[in-house]
């Protein structure tokens, strides 16, 4: 098992921690991490997206001339395709563009992003993040203090509505409950800031 330094929220060292390599220590699947985030961002999509067909344009029901004689293409309404203020061809309506991925495959890109991230140094684990009160401020020099500084994604073991509140107003930090976390945040996270308690959470879901 490999060891990591645990922080307060000074930034200054308090102990260590092992890391489970069952979880941190595995070669990354990059395939299979490429497929749980196309998965992750597919099913983000609203699908909403919607545009009228010729049938359901207003106006075009009478002839706009007649079938012979005039030298023009034959045409049967004004709301046909190549016109103007037509219809759409294949027109896109509301869909929905999820679909399910096997529980072992997320499990194994989980497990691989954690390992990812563990080889390259950006897994910071901290005694405990607790705040008094609602203080971006605050959250802040904290992140400063423990080198976490930009992306961020700080992993709780719990809803704390204060550490929420606190960092939502940074950019680049998000929060995150430890069985919630998914992949794709990890990834976009240049560090992983995680609370002790949430860290054995996190193995205890995933080991």
């Amino acid at each position: 098992m490999s060891t990591i330094k645990v922080l307060n929220m000074a930034g200054a060292e308090v102990g260590t921690v092992e890391l489970n390599d069952s979880i941190f220590g595995i070669e990354p699947n990059q395939a299979v991490v490429h497929e749980v985030v196309k998965n992750h961002l597919a099913n983000c999509r609203q699908g909403t997206q919607s545009a009228l067909t010729r049938a359901e344009v207003s106006g075009g029901g009478k002839k706009p001339w007649r079938q012979k004689g005039t030298g023009h293409a034959r045409q049967g309404s004004t709301r046909a395709p190549q016109w103007t203020h037509g219809g759409i061809v294949f027109a896109p309506k509301p869909r929905s563009y999820s679909y399910v991925l096997n529980k072992k495959v997320k499990r194994l890109a989980m497990k691989s992003a954690l390992s990812a991230k563990a080889a390259a140094n950006e897994i910071i684990v901290v005694d405990s993040i607790k705040l008094d009160s609602i203080k971006t401020k605050d959250f802040r020099a904290f992140l400063t203090a423990i080198n976490a500084d930009g992306k961020a994604l700080v992993v709780t073991p719990a809803k704390d509505e204060i550490v929420i509140k606190s960092a939502r107003n940074i950019p680049g930090v998000e929060t995150a409950i430890a069985n919630l976390i998914n992949v794709y945040d990890i990834l976009k996270a240049k560090h992983l800031v995680l609370d002790k308690e949430a860290l054995a959470v996190i193995e205890e879901v995933f080991a």
